[in-house]
């Protein structure tokens, strides 16, 4: 639902930011939703949860923050170190329970709770973006044919489309244990539509456990049942846990394997000393803030840590600059603190001063940070708060937005969802509509083109959580999401490839049979897993054309599929790409 980013305040607390998709802030229903729940989460109170502690929806695009901890999400632990073992799955599982104990009594249901929504840190697991996505219900993306939550991870009444209730979160809990200590879903390893019709099966055909540890069985059997009165309740799932993992659920010395907790400490200590801002054309001095921006309380987080990244994002919520996107985050330990915006965190500070909400936006220094799918490595960039048109103190900042082609912006950068729809190019649907040609440059018949480079290695590889960008003219490739539609061709997630120019197929590898092909044979504009390979329309020697934003004639043959780690991922691509510049003539 929306692009993460980790920043930090004036005072150097990190905090993170969550943007929402410019298609659901432009729904006036989805606004009013989200106003309603974000209030609802910030009512919740309790241990393994990483807390809202304020959000926006009056601006461009709403957008949502909470505290900060450095971590991993479960969903990154499993991609890149394997299942955990069992005593660790049942602490999960039971402080996930406990939190959603926490989240049931607040009056909220989470709907979406799925490995890339449990963070792993040094003093537990926690749970993030509880409630958010009923904000998308009933609106007009939803009645039109999208789908909110993650099939995989969804019940069998929130797959048919039924009334939900907390016992939908235990049985999405359910699944995650299966998957958290076996890597296997206990549906198989179909695509994501074809697992969610077997969830909505399960009163006729119950998921098969006998291939489960029969310590866990038991804790399957408890929540995977299709009557959702059936199920454990979250105390008894907890206290169920506890009494399996044989120690006490907050008890977290040495509570993940070796390799694990190494990576989280790394990522502890990464926060602690940030890189510095790499942007090459920031004005000598950055605006004064104004007098209003230094917010007038810090916060506490709970008394314990409050949050782990999510997989291929940021973690931390904070307040964001108007002009760039927040994303949402994770708490920090109980003994961080950080600046809070007017609003106070619920249960966590004291009301702070009257202020100016974008004063204190303009205060934000955001660091967007996107972790590359199945690595450590990670890209980032400064962004300097205060540009926004209402902040007269800092009208004179505002850069101009153009890309240089790196998915860096020229002067001060603004990231992709403020001037992008958030959607990766492909929009919602059933991934059957053909790319609208409009979206491609002007190009007739007769225009020449010439030779600009051939058989360039390019290779796409899938990320974890967030959207990369593609641009094939320069080419480069953006996986901070932060290239400019108008520059960009095509954007992968790690569910689907978005083509925003047509993409067709060509016979050849000429300029007139690449031509002919992107005029002839378009393929859909949203791909997904059972498109590519030998038995889908993109299988390997395929040779892709588009005519570019710019007016140009791509080719990008496929010469490796390398399959996800997951069945509903797409694969990574390597391929050769060749551009023919239109001619100026």
């Amino acid at each position: 639902m929306g692009t993460v980013y980790l920043s930090h305040t004036r005072g150097g607390q990190p905090v993170a930011l969550k943007v929402i998709r410019r298609e659901y802030g432009q729904d006036a229903d989805f606004r009013r939703r989200f106003e309603q729940e974000v209030q609802a989460a910030r009512r919740v109170q309790g241990y393994h949860i990483v807390p809202v502690v304020d959000h926006d929806t009056t601006g461009e695009l709403p957008w949502l923050a909470s505290a900060f901890i450095a971590g991993i999400s479960l969903h990154d632990a499993l991609v890149g170190f394997g299942p955990l073992p069992l005593p660790a799955v049942f602490q999960l599982v039971g402080c996930a329970a406990r939190a959603l104990t926490s989240i049931h009594a607040a009056g909220v249901i989470h709907r979406d709770l799925k490995p890339s929504n449990i963070l792993l840190g040094s003093q537990g697991p926690y749970v993030i973006d509880f409630g958010i996505a009923r904000a998308a219900d009933a609106t007009h993306l939803t009645q039109s044919g999208g789908l909110i939550g993650t099939p995989q991870y969804m019940s069998p009444e929130h797959a048919l489309g039924e009334q939900v209730t907390p016992a939908t979160d235990v049985f999405s809990l359910g699944l995650i244990a299966a998957v958290a200590a076996t890597g296997r879903h206990p549906y198989g390893d179909g695509g994501a539509i074809t697992i969610a019709a077997q969830i909505a099966n399960t009163a006729q055909r119950p998921p098969r456990l006998d291939g489960y540890d029969e310590r866990l069985r038991p804790l399957l059997e408890r929540c995977l049942t299709a009557d959702p009165a059936a199920r454990a309740g979250t105390e008894e799932l907890a206290a169920l846990c506890q009494e399996s993992a044989g120690r006490a659920l907050g008890d977290f010395h040495g509570w993940l394997p070796a390799p694990l907790t190494a990576e989280i400490a790394r990522r502890e200590q990464s926060v602690q000393s940030p890189p510095q801002p790499t942007a090459p054309e920031m004005p000598a001095a950055p605006p004064a803030a104004p007098p209003t921006t230094a917010p007038a309380a810090q916060g506490t987080a709970p008394g314990t840590a409050q949050g782990a990244p999510q997989p291929g994002q940021a973690t931390g919520f904070g307040p964001p600059p108007q002009t760039q996107p927040p994303g949402y985050g994770y708490p920090p330990p109980a003994t961080d603190t950080f600046h809070l915006t007017p609003q106070s965190q619920a249960g966590q500070a004291p009301a702070p001063a009257k202020k100016s909400r974008r004063g204190l936006k303009a205060a934000l220094v955001a660091l967007a940070l996107v972790l590359v799918a199945g690595s450590g490595a990670a890209a980032a960039v400064y962004v300097l708060g205060g540009n926004e048109k209402k902040d007269s103190d800092a009208s004179d900042t505002k850069g101009s937005g153009k890309s240089d082609g790196t998915g860096k912006d020229k002067g001060t950068p603004t990231p992709a969802p403020t001037d992008d729809d958030g959607s990766g190019g492909g929009g919602g649907g059933d991934g059957q509509d053909v790319t609208d040609p409009s979206e491609s440059a002007t190009v007739s018949a007769d225009t020449k083109f010439t030779l600009a480079f051939e058989n360039q290695s390019f290779v796409l590889r899938t990320p974890a959580e967030n959207y990369t960008y593609i641009d094939l003219d320069r080419p480069s490739i953006d996986i901070k999401a932060e290239m400019r539609d108008e520059t960009r061709e095509m954007s992968i997630q790690n569910g689907q490839w978005s083509f925003e120019t047509t993409m067709g197929k060509s016979r050849g590898r000429t300029l007139q049979q690449c031509r002919t092909g992107a005029d002839t044979d378009a393929l859909p504009s949203l791909v997904g897993p059972d498109d590519f390979g030998k038995d889908g329309i993109i299988p390997e020697g395929s040779l892709l054309c588009t005519v570019t934003k710019d007016g140009n004639l791509a080719m990008y043959e496929i010469t490796k599929l390398t399959p996800g780690e997951y069945s509903w991922e797409v694969p990574s691509v390597e391929g050769k790409l060749t551009l023919w510049k239109k001619s100026s003539e």
